[in-house]
């Protein structure tokens, strides 16, 4: 996907975020986030935006802390979500496509990296946000922009030292998003783990689906679509694969 399109996804479910938030109200508890209420979401998120927005505008080259959460509640949290938002979107709108600050994924250029992981950080919690709603309705997560964060996911978190999704025996996961055609063979071992795209070899244990059931449910918003194979892989991934 091209920058201008993350752009472009992050302006709108910031948006649903804080309509589905407004919606819930600031107490109702976020049933994907166990323990956390609206208030927390909202928190939390508008936290990293304008911790993403600092790198954008200020150019920070290294590591730089974040602001903290705010002691805001009701319409003056919510305000203040959408305030930050809307100068994320800003900021990565206007930025040059030289852009030169610190980033923690690989990607094509700093710009490209936080316009693609503010559009994958808000989509997920806009899903979180929507779940505390009484209301069963959902906006559809695209298939392409889907496989997109699966591969962020995989390829990006996952690939790092820091990942905990390690099993004892080396073992494979196949996840494969049945309506893109994209498939990832993730090679698990008490190393990090080590993702590809392609379908080689034999798997352990496969997880597929629609790519945006496939994508939640690798965020563990949802569970999986399809398990075949050893249910114990996607058990190891559950419980060791959250990003902190």
């Amino acid at each position: 996907m091209k920058t201008v399109e993350h752009v472009q996804v992050l302006d709108r479910e910031g948006r649903l975020l804080a309509h589905a938030a407004e919606e819930a109200g600031p107490g109702a508890a976020v049933s994907t986030c166990p323990g956390w209420q609206v208030r927390d979401l909202l928190r939390h998120t508008g936290m990293v935006h304008r911790w993403a927005t600092a790198y954008v505008v200020e150019g920070h080259t290294s590591y730089h802390p974040d602001g903290g959460l705010p002691d805001l509640d009701g319409t003056e949290l919510l305000d203040w979500f959408r305030t930050g938002h809307a100068a994320l979107v800003d900021a990565l709108t206007s930025a040059p496509a030289d852009l030169d600050c610190w980033t923690f994924l690989p990607a094509p250029s700093p710009l490209a990296f936080w316009a693609r992981r503010q559009a994958h950080e808000t989509t997920v919690h806009r899903v979180d946000a929507e779940s505390a709603r009484r209301s069963t309705s959902h906006v559809a997560i695209s298939p392409g922009f889907a496989a997109d964060g699966i591969d962020e996911l995989l390829r990006g978190f996952h690939a790092r030292q820091r990942s905990k999704v390690r099993t004892e025996k080396p073992a494979v996961l196949r996840v494969r998003a049945t309506d893109t055609d994209d498939v990832w063979t993730v090679r698990l071992s008490q190393d990090a783990p080590v993702t590809t795209r392609d379908e080689e070899g034999e798997a352990d244990c496969e997880l597929s689906g629609p790519a945006a059931r496939v994508y939640l449910s690798l965020w563990n918003r949802l569970p999986a679509p399809r398990l075949t194979g050893d249910p114990g892989l996607a058990r190891v991934w559950r419980e060791t694969s959250a990003v902190g």
